[in-house]
């Protein structure tokens, strides 16, 4: 075996380490750009940075979003039974979402870990809350 060893060429070792380098190094770069890009979506979602960033997000049970409300223009959060009226998407605008009341049928909070100076142990922070609501408004039909 050891023979074989000794008795490559210097081009078949050289074309070897070519090959290698040509398989080898794409595919760390894509390791490292994808360790990168995981990396800003965790500290994005530590500072909230999302969509539905610092915001009440109004969503119907099948995902969609009605509203979106931020944080800090609330006095208090809405409470499982309550009806909420939301603009939607407004009266003369494409959607499906028109003004109207809704029920609020659940609520979910969204804590992100806090990673500031000076922040205490294991200090979380709100990031986004979530309002599941059902639509109280008559169907719309419109003729034409």
């Amino acid at each position: 075996m050891l023979d074989f060893w000794n008795n490559i060429s210097p081009l078949g070792s050289f074309l070897a380490t070519v090959v290698g380098v040509l398989i080898g190094l794409p595919a760390m770069l894509a390791a490292f750009y994808q360790s990168w890009k995981a990396r800003q979506e965790a500290k994005e979602i530590r500072e909230g940075k999302l969509h539905s960033k610092n915001c009440l997000e109004f969503m119907t049970e099948d995902g969609n979003c009605v509203n979106l409300v931020p944080l800090e223009t609330l006095h208090t959060l809405p409470h499982p039974g309550d009806i909420v009226l939301l603009p939607g998407r407004g009266i003369n605008q494409e959607g499906e979402f028109i003004p109207g009341a809704y029920r609020v049928a659940g609520i979910e909070h969204i804590y992100a870990h806090e990673d500031c100076k000076g922040c205490r142990p294991q200090e979380a922070r709100l990031t986004t809350v979530m309002a599941r609501v059902t639509s109280l408004n008559p169907p719309l039909i419109v003729e034409g």
